[in-house]
């Protein structure tokens, strides 16, 4: 994947995020950067950094989106922050560098799944062979020992064509040690991850469905099988070499330079994260983590504040700034009709689910895309979100009274449908869709 186009990253985004071309564009270019500099020679590969982008626009216009898509698209690690959670250092709020340790967590975390997908297979074997031995040992009690090869020979068949998902057994399992809050709201920490293997495995018994006794034996047998310091180390390597690290509301740590009062700490906050951007080396426990390659992508409205505003250094090192255009009507009508999991999409497998068979005319859709843009352009602008207080709007008695027991009905929403129920109801009560 890491080898897809620029043009090819942007089709891909195109699947589903609407418009917004400049900021798919740099995005693209920067991920296909990361592979150009993959290739080059060790010593080159150490001059050539990520240049860092900003994206400016309004909410709800797909900033978050397409990096989130980005990032899925060349499973790359991934990790979104909103800079408002952190403070400088002497103020109540969350270290800087718990950015990096959190995106070494999640490539650690993808790496061992792609290890367990790996050994499924072999790890499925055994789980299954302990479960038909446990199933064997009941049942066989009162058999002759020449019919428990054709006892057993019933049960895997029995097994693999799920007629025992539901039976209950009792196996013994793991005992995992519960995780333990520090303070009150607070983090968690396990026992089981601080000490590792200094303490003893204990088991405990449990009563199960055998689906569930599966799912947990090929767990416990694909821990065994992986190698742990070869699947942090790669965590780390990857995490370094094609993390994503997502600033949002980056704006709201922006000063307006007045040298006092809350301009202080956004401005401490900004020279406290700037390290990080820069180039730095952050101790996880894994192990330590440079922070020198990974590609950092800012985003905020900047409605109040200016790019401008940033610091000097910390705009140094965010050399690509993209603008981000508010949704047009005809934007809301591809975001309603286009991408794969298209709102339109979404409630009708919904309420498919209560036996209604729900359809978009396409006048319907215009109705929706109207009463976005217009309930924009009148009150905040929140972008596409606007969409879902509208279809919320539109489809609220339908989902209210649908519980699966009628017969199908088919229900066609089309222009007439839609202002009937928007129409009627005052502009200002769409905002209690609105988080």
């Amino acid at each position: 994947m890491n080898q897809l186009s620029p043009q090819q990253i942007v089709a891909e985004l195109d699947r589903y995020i609407v418009g917004q071309s400049e900021a798919k564009k740099a995005v693209a270019i920067a991920l296909r950067n990361r592979y150009r500099r993959s290739m080059l020679s060790e010593a080159d590969r150490e001059e050539v950094t990520p240049k860092n982008i900003i994206m400016k626009g309004p909410t709800g216009v797909g900033k978050t989106e397409i990096a989130r898509r980005l990032a899925k698209l060349v499973k790359a690690p991934f990790i979104k922050v909103e800079a408002t959670k952190y403070t400088e250092v002497g103020y109540v709020g969350r270290d800087v560098e718990s950015m990096v340790r959190d995106l070494a967590e999640v490539s650690i975390n993808l790496v061992k799944q792609e290890k367990l997908a790996e050994i499924e297979v072999k790890s499925r074997a055994v789980a299954e062979k302990k479960i038909v031995d446990a199933l064997l040992l009941t049942r066989s009690k009162k058999e002759p020992d020449t019919a428990k090869e054709v006892l057993r020979e019933q049960i895997e068949t029995e097994l693999k064509e799920g007629k025992l998902d539901a039976h209950l057994i009792e196996i013994e399992v793991n005992d995992v040690p519960k995780p333990m809050e520090v303070v009150p709201g607070g983090a968690e920490i396990n026992l089981g991850s601080i000490f590792g293997d200094m303490l003893p495995q204990r088991k405990k018994k449990r009563k199960l469905t055998v689906k569930e006794a599966i799912d947990i034996l090929i767990a416990e047998e694909s821990e065994k099988q992986i190698d742990k310091d070869s699947i942090n180390s790669e965590g780390l390597k990857r995490a370094q070499e094609c993390g994503i690290i997502f600033i949002d509301e980056i704006d709201k740590i922006a000063g307006g330079g007045k040298g006092s009062g809350p301009d202080v700490s956004r401005e401490g906050v900004q020279r406290d994260i700037l390290p990080i951007v820069e180039g730095c080396t952050v101790m996880t426990k894994y192990g330590p983590l440079k922070t020198d390659f990974i590609l950092f992508i800012a985003s905020g409205a900047f409605h109040v504040s200016s790019v401008h505003d940033l610091i000097p250094e910390l705009q140094g090192r965010f050399p690509i700034v993209v603008e981000l255009n508010s949704l047009t009507k005809e934007d809301f009508i591809k975001i309603l009709t286009v991408p794969e999991n298209a709102l339109t999409v979404q409630y009708a497998k919904l309420l498919a689910v209560d036996n209604i068979d729900l359809k978009f005319d396409q006048s319907g859709i215009e109705a929706i895309a109207d009463a976005a843009y217009n309930d924009n352009e009148s009150n905040e602008d929140i972008g596409a979100r606007r969409l879902y207080a509208v279809v919320e709007k539109v489809l609220e008695d339908l989902s209210f009274n649908a519980n699966g027991e009628h017969p199908l009905i088919s229900v066609t929403v089309d222009r007439k449908y839609v202002e009937e129920r928007c129409d009627g109801a005052k502009r200002h009560d769409l905002k209690k869709y609105i988080l």
